[in-house]
């Protein structure tokens, strides 16, 4: 089989192998993605000589490059390009230790350099070279396995795995981006390897997450995790909350398999990562809030959206996730996931719906977004009600919001206008001030503006302030 590159840099790169008579074939994802009709523009060359050395003499033909770097550590060079980014590197045999996913490299052929890749589809190749020039080199029948939708090792997948231990979260990545099946033989494999896993760096770990999580159906990918074993090893907060538990014939709902269901809901309305992992979160906290209370009431979780958000810093910092404002909101989307639920169920007063868009601030749309996607019931009609109701919460919302400017609200008098009129030094008694003006603004007993908030705040202020003397 024969695929034609049209471009000219597959052309010239073909014609300045033949000048330095070495083998150059474009290997990889760029292939793989030919075959599953994507769009590529990053290309990888494999030569069969020094990969370096070739890139330089290549980089010397394109006027047009726009950068240039050689990364001698790994044996490859980069050249960037107006349309393309290419990675040169010679074709190398690899062999691994127990204890490190570095391998020590040694030249070897394409095909040796085919053996090394991690999954068939991976290791399409398209010559490059004048006698057998765009001919696909596919030693492991890599392109029926695009066909068959398989993932699956050019190696026997127990050496695949022992030598990279990363490539199973890898196939478990492919498995969800593509909506390919991992062939049961690898999967099998990836299962026995799990422990494997260990010696992989964290941020490695969350690298292949997040890609999982930017997938559109990320179930698939946590489904395999699960499955595998890995699940339970690199994110055992998320494997806790699997199972149901039965209690004098009551039984809850699994919020594992729930927690997938409202992703894949969300990811049908997002693209946004951080609101993919605060919707991965928002139940995090159920499995240690979990209580029966007896034949009638059931199963509760009082308090998981409190103990969920509390969980977030310590999940993120296990996992190498920023510490960062993306963290915060993942903290207060998980913290406040529940209040819009149980507005819309209870009943609804302006002094709740003021204090959930100041909690809120930018995030309220974002927060609603998960609130409309937690909705997992098999009643249509119980899905019907709770989103008419939501709607109505989210109606009056905007006509509070509106109203009142609330968003991102700051109370009229400040820490400093308490401090200078009664005369303190920053204490416990001015935030006591601060919040009880606060919350009375918000209860709708206060206006909210300059003059009324001052009043109010020398009468909360002198109340305080007397009964501490």
């Amino acid at each position: 089989m024969k695929i034609e590159l049209k471009d000219a840099v597959f052309k010239e790169i073909s014609r300045l192998a033949s000048q330095l008579n070495v083998e150059a074939f474009v290997i990889g994802g760029f292939v793989r993605d030919i075959f599953l009709k994507r769009e590529s523009k990053d290309i990888d060359i494999v030569v069969v000589g020094d990969g370096i050395a070739f890139a330089q003499a290549f980089a010397e033909l394109v006027p047009e490059k726009t950068d240039f770097a050689v990364f001698k550590n790994f044996g490859t060079a980069m050249v960037k390009t107006r349309n393309w980014e290419i990675e040169f590197v010679g074709a190398r045999r690899e062999s691994y230790s127990r204890e490190s996913r570095k391998p020590a490299v040694i030249p070897g052929t394409i095909r040796d350099d085919q053996l090394r890749r991690d999954f068939t589809i991976n290791a399409l190749a398209i010559s490059l070279n004048k006698n057998t020039l765009y001919e696909v080199v596919d030693p492991f029948e890599g392109i029926s396995d695009i066909e068959n939708k398989i993932i699956r090792t050019p190696l026997e997948p127990e050496i695949t795995f022992d030598d990279d231990p990363l490539r199973m979260m890898r196939a478990v990545r492919f498995s969800s981006q593509l909506k390919f099946n991992i062939e049961y033989h690898t999967f099998e494999a990836i299962k026995t390897h799990a422990n494997r896993i260990s010696i992989v760096s964290m941020e490695r770990v969350n690298e292949e997450l997040n890609k999982i999580m930017m997938s559109s159906k990320p179930s698939i990918g946590f489904n395999a995790l699960f499955e595998s074993g890995l699940l339970k090893l690199i994110f055992p907060e998320l494997h806790a909350m699997h199972g149901v538990e039965v209690i004098k014939g009551k039984a809850h709902k699994d919020n594992f398999y729930h927690t997938l269901q409202v992703l894949d809901n969300v990811c049908l309305e997002t693209d946004n990562l951080w609101l993919r992992w605060a919707t991965l979160l928002h139940d995090i906290g159920k499995p240690s809030t979990k209580r029966f209370i007896d034949s009638e009431g059931g199963w509760t979780f009082h308090g998981h959206e409190d103990r969920g958000g509390r969980m977030v810093s310590k999940i993120f910092r296990k996992l190498k996730l920023p510490l960062n404002e993306k963290m915060k909101y993942v903290e207060k989307l998980v913290s406040l996931h529940h209040r819009p639920k149980v507005l819309a169920e209870e009943g609804i007063t302006d002094s709740a719906i003021r204090r959930l868009i100041v909690d809120a601030g930018d995030d309220l749309d974002d927060l609603f977004t998960l609130c409309r996607a937690d909705m997992t019931s098999k009643n249509a009609e119980k899905i019907r009600l709770f989103r008419s109701n939501l709607h109505k919460v989210q109606l009056l919302v905007r006509e509070v919001e509106e109203r009142d400017a609330l968003r991102n609200w700051q109370p009229p008098v400040t820490g400093e206008d308490i401090m200078k009129h009664f005369n303190l030094s920053p204490c416990r008694q001015v935030g006591q001030i601060k919040e009880e003006l606060r919350e009375a603004i918000l209860d709708g007993l206060v206006a909210n503006n300059y003059d009324e908030a001052f009043a109010k705040m020398i009468e909360i202020g002198e109340r305080i302030l007397n009964s501490k003397t």
